[in-house]
Parts: C-alpha cells; structure tokens; sequence
C-alpha cells in the first residue's frame, strides 16, 4: 500500500497530494530560499514529479524563475508557498509545513556556507550540494 499525504496553500484552494516516500528531506540555507521563503532556514522534501500530484485549484497555481534551477510555486488567492521544481535535479520540492502528515526527518543541510541559523543537530552540512547534485561534495563545519 502506497502512502499518500495531502497538503493545501495558505487558504486551501490549491490542494496537492504526494504518494510513496520522498528522495530526501533537510535544509536549506541558501539566501534564494531564504529570502523566497521570508524565513532564515527552509525545510524541504524531495519527490519524484510523478508522486507530486495537484488535486484541486491548479489555476490558482503561479509559477517564478528566479533562475533555471529552481520553478517556484504559489497560490494567486493567498500568495501561499506551495512547491519548487528543480528541473536539473528531476525532483520536486514540496515544503515540508505543506505536508502536515509526512513524518519530518531531515537527512541533510545543504547550501550551509550561507547559513544565517546555525544548527547543531549532528546532520552534515554540506558547503553547498552532494557532489551527486552538482555541488563540490564539501562539508563544513557545525
């Protein structure tokens, strides 16, 4: 049986649903999410396109390219966050606080040269992106 988690956009007229498990969950320090996301940190999860599905609201959907490595998405009603493509990567980034029954477990800070928040949490921090990524592969410091 396959897992299914539902998650909405500020108001609930953008609603999506995403099935199986993520490619990867953690972090993101990077000043793009940070400054995307009004927040110092954003939390991601990582899915293959085809386990992203939106159910209710698409016309809502807005999308932004900042740059060529990342499609943001958000609801025209709310202005409510509700995904990222990443076209090089073939995965999709559904921000963890949209998937409200998915079990956070991060596995990974990325972009932690840029950081604004430190956290010392054990987990690696990586300079940038895993090499498997396109990043140097470098890790940093706590």
């Amino acid at each position: 049986m396959t897992t299914t988690h539902k998650g909405q956009c500020f108001c609930g007229a953008v609603q999506i649903e995403v099935s199986g498990e993520p490619a990867g969950m953690g972090y993101c320090h990077c000043e793009s999410c940070r400054h995307w996301s009004a927040g110092p940190v954003n939390a991601f999860t990582l899915w293959d396109p085809a386990a992203v599905k939106i159910v209710a609201g698409e016309e809502h959907l807005r999308q932004y390219n900042k740059t060529e490595n990342s499609d943001r998405r958000w609801c025209d009603r709310c202005g409510g966050h509700v995904m990222a493509g990443h076209p090089g990567l073939k995965l999709t980034d559904v921000y963890a606080a949209m998937l409200p029954t998915l079990e956070f477990v991060p596995g990974i800070h990325v972009n932690y040269a840029e950081t604004v928040l430190p956290m010392k949490d054990g987990l690696p921090k990586m300079r940038d992106f895993p090499a498997e990524f396109g990043g140097s592969g470098e890790t940093v410091p706590e």
